[in-house]
């Protein structure tokens, strides 16, 4: 089990975590300490955006390689900033490291194989949690692509109670998609809508990267978890149902010059929570992956090399899926040799306010190059990464508070959009069709 280098005593429940002062063994906290675990793209994007906020005043960067969790440290240059090595994996070992500096909240940053032992760590030493991607699903035995069985979110949802008695909140799927685009979905019901038809996810890029044939610019563990289960549809007459992978193709065009793009179904959180806290009929989840990066995740699925279960290869335990990871480029590392926009949205249909049609897509756009320019990262992670330091920052100033678990529409949007807009700098629009 590997934890920081330094240790305290458990606390008790929930006891500590009302007050506004947390002490152990020497280590007292005032105000908002974050354990960022996962120090790839996002956790370092999320460091750098955190680093020009002033609403904490600790912010642990953690990773199971040490050297890397100290990189990001010795990037920001900043006191507020340590280093610490833990083994995502190991519920006791996370619960120790928060113990250890007084964490309050715990920002998951790594891929969704480790949320149940992070989610489990933070409650058993009484922080509040927040992560971009929730527990898995595991497909129906016999049919798979008409039934729904274990979804996505279902063991945290599973524990909402235990958080809610608790006093805590594990605020769950805040990157940009999931996270960003329930926000959109949250404002489109409160203020653009009297009664919606269809909540649609829609992402598209642009995006190329130079001097790679194949390159994902993101985890490409996750990219093959969310693109090859059976994708999966929100309906009010029927609930929960899946299809087949790539599933009900549309054409749609993304604004910013992005333009038309192939768009199919792909299993992702944005289904699973927006019924849960908003009055629809429908809701889905399209990505514009492209025909040729659809071909890869194919053929990886027709080799076997998507699996997660270990096989054995001269005498060593290794997952397929894992060495497809370590044959492909880091995506932190690609910034330099990628260029154009990547765009998060929800599209909304539905009546307007006065019972008139309406029909809205609400995005936000980042650009690789101004990405780059500002924080040094990539346009993909550094706008996952933004908005769950948003999110804290909203949390640490009290406009947006609960307890249980519950995902971003439990809240009311227009804080998150006011900070979005006027303390991070970002332009959201809304596309009128």
């Amino acid at each position: 089990m590997d934890v920081g280098i330094f240790g305290c005593g458990p606390w008790i429940g929930s006891d500590w975590a009302s007050t506004a002062e947390h002490e152990c063994e020497g280590v007292i906290a005032l105000g908002m300490r974050v354990l960022a675990i996962g120090s790839g793209g996002v956790g370092t994007s999320a460091a750098l955006i955190a680093a020009r906020r002033d609403f904490f005043e600790a912010w642990v960067c953690a990773d199971y390689d040490s050297p890397r969790a100290r990189a990001v440290v010795d990037r920001v240059r900043d006191p507020r900033f340590t280093a610490a090595v833990v083994d995502a994996g190991d519920a006791q070992a996370v619960a120790e490291l928060c113990r250890a500096h007084a964490i309050t909240h715990v920002l998951n940053v790594v891929d969704p194989r480790f949320v149940m032992p992070i989610f489990t760590g933070a409650l058993a030493a009484g922080c509040d949690y927040l992560d971009t991607a929730m527990s898995l699903s595991r497909p129906h035995p016999e049919q798979p692509h008409r039934e729904a069985f274990i979804k996505l979110g279902d063991e945290q949802f599973e524990q909402s109670d235990v958080w809610e008695s608790s006093g805590r909140l594990a605020l769950c799927g805040i990157g940009v998609e999931p996270g960003l685009a329930d926000v959109f979905a949250r404002y489109a019901a409160d203020h653009l809508f009297s009664e919606i038809d269809e909540i649609g996810v829609r992402d598209g890029a642009n995006l190329v990267v130079s001097g790679y044939d194949f390159a994902p610019s993101f985890s490409i563990w996750t990219t093959i978890e969310e693109c090859l289960n059976p994708p999966i549809i929100w309906e009010r007459d029927r609930g929960w149902f899946t299809t087949e992978p790539f599933s009900e193709p549309e054409i749609f065009d993304f604004p910013e010059g992005i333009g038309p793009a192939e768009c199919v179904n792909v299993e992702h959180e944005e289904v699973l929570l927006v019924p849960r806290w908003i009055d629809c009929k429908r809701v889905t989840f399209k990505y514009g992956l492209g025909d040729e990066f659809i071909e890869v995740l194919q053929t990886l699925h027709k080799l076997g090399l998507d699996r997660t279960e270990e096989v054995e290869v001269r005498g060593q335990r290794v997952s397929p899926r894992d060495v497809v990871a370590a044959c492909l480029p880091d995506p932190a590392t690609l910034g330099d040799k990628m260029s154009g926009l990547t765009c998060a949205g929800t599209w909304v249909t539905g009546s307007g306010p006065s019972g008139e049609r309406r029909e809205v897509y609400l995005y936000h756009v980042a650009d690789n190059d101004k990405t780059m320019r500002d924080y040094g990262t990539q346009a993909v992670v550094w706008q996952t990464a933004m908005n769950p330091v948003i999110a804290l920052e909203l949390l640490a100033s009290g406009q947006w508070q609960g307890a249980g678990v519950k995902g971003p529409e439990a809240f009311d949007a227009m804080p998150f959009l006011d900070l979005l807009a006027d303390g991070y700098g970002q332009t959201w629009s809304i596309r009128e069709h």
